[in-house]
């Protein structure tokens, strides 16, 4: 792709580093940019800078917030003895967006995934644990992706906390095998919530 300005292809190159964003979708977008009025383009350099720069990780359950604990965390209504651990903030995201979860989540960041170098320790794992055996939880509900990475990534968590005493539950199967939770349509990813299994039971069924 040849380009008659270095200053344009600098914004392309760096904009096609974005995940699902080709070169062609790259230069769509700077070159919508450059049509907008320049106030436009100062509020949208604003907004990612002042993102990348302030935003915050609850320190209670590691999603993304503006402040220290987030606003699920910190909601009074909300049922503090179940957890529900998913992988990052997408999967939050998709299961509020049902309405049909009142309890708190554990965002791990990730799952565990030998292939891509992802280990127990780099996942917000061993917090979960101190929080079982704390005694603050009632009920653990697994809600990760039904892939293998994520099958082994309950596995291991259950192992750590299987003689805790309390309920620990996986959503239903109503996602397909190898779906992304993020992807599920809001409906079948509530009743998968409402539906939960005992975890030991849904290992025996796989």
């Amino acid at each position: 792709m040849e380009f008659s300005s270095k200053l344009l292809e600098k914004a392309v190159n760096e904009i096609s580093q974005l995940p699902g964003i080709g070169k062609r979708t790259a230069l769509r977008l700077v070159l919508h940019l450059l049509k907008q009025p320049k106030e436009q383009t100062s509020f949208l350099t604003q907004a990612l800078v002042n993102m990348r720069e302030e935003i915050k990780f609850c320190e209670s359950c590691h999603n993304i917030s503006d402040t220290a604990i987030c606003e699920i965390c910190s909601n009074k209504n909300r049922n503090h003895q179940l957890v529900c651990v998913v992988e990052d903030i997408r999967d939050v995201m998709a299961i509020e967006n049902t309405g049909q979860f009142k309890g708190i989540y554990h965002v791990l960041g990730g799952k565990i995934s030998p292939i891509d170098g992802v280990g127990p320790s780099q996942l917000k794992i061993s917090s979960l644990v101190e929080k079982v055996k704390s005694g603050q939880l009632t009920e653990v509900i697994f809600a990760l992706s039904s892939t293998m990475e994520g099958d082994t990534t309950n596995f291991y968590i259950y192992k750590q906390i299987a003689d805790s005493g309390i309920i620990i539950s996986t959503i239903a199967r109503g996602i397909a095998v190898g779906d992304e939770l993020e992807y599920a349509d809001e409906v079948t990813l509530g009743r998968s919530i409402l539906q939960r299994l005992p975890f030991e039971k849904a290992i025996k069924n796989n």
